[in-house]
């Protein structure tokens, strides 16, 4: 179901704090439950990267917190990395920029305007953390409308199966697994 090309790796780097608090449907949660929003977007992005096949590196800044050496870690086939003491987000993802930026096909997703023309200055393509939430959900709409063709495609199948035919078919699908 994936719309995977025969084209070049793409790169989708997201400065995530920037969308939690850019898209709607976290105003609540940030304000509450900072790692709820943190967790429903690792999956919505984890769910876009698998029907997509864009290579996805969510970004969250760490560089407030005493210590911390930043890490990474895979969620579901998404990276996610928590930039490193005095490391912010920007300055994790522009450092990747410079690494790979002219080479591959690399969009940014943040809404920060200044961020925005260094992306543009080093190779990148810019996206606004709105345009990234419209991006997803028409995506996510086409695949429901692809699968509800689908279904309705094998329903009228089915339907011209006898019931014999039905019950050895789920017998067999049965045993397969």
């Amino acid at each position: 179901m994936a719309r995977k090309k025969n084209k070049a790796k793409e790169y989708l780097f997201v400065d995530g704090y920037n969308v939690i608090n850019t898209w709607d449907r976290f105003k609540e949660l940030k304000n509450g439950n900072l790692e709820e929003a943190r967790n429903e977007l690792m999956e919505i992005l984890s769910e876009y990267k698998h029907y997509s096949g864009i290579e996805i590196i969510l970004v969250f800044d760490a560089h407030l917190v005493k210590g911390n050496s930043g890490t990474k870690e895979n969620y579901k086939g998404l990276e996610v990395v928590y930039t490193k003491e005095n490391e912010t987000a920007d300055q994790y993802i522009e450092k990747k920029l410079d690494e790979i930026g002219r080479t591959k096909r690399v969009r940014v997703a943040t809404s920060d305007w200044m961020e925005q023309q260094i992306v543009l200055g080093r190779g990148g393509i810019r996206i606004s953390s709105r345009e990234l939430e419209i991006e997803i959900f028409n995506e996510k709409r086409l695949i429901d409308r692809k699968r509800d063709r689908e279904n309705k495609i094998n329903d009228m199948l089915m339907s011209r199966l006898d019931e014999e035919t039905i019950e050895k078919l789920y017998k067999w699908i049965r045993d397969e697994e």
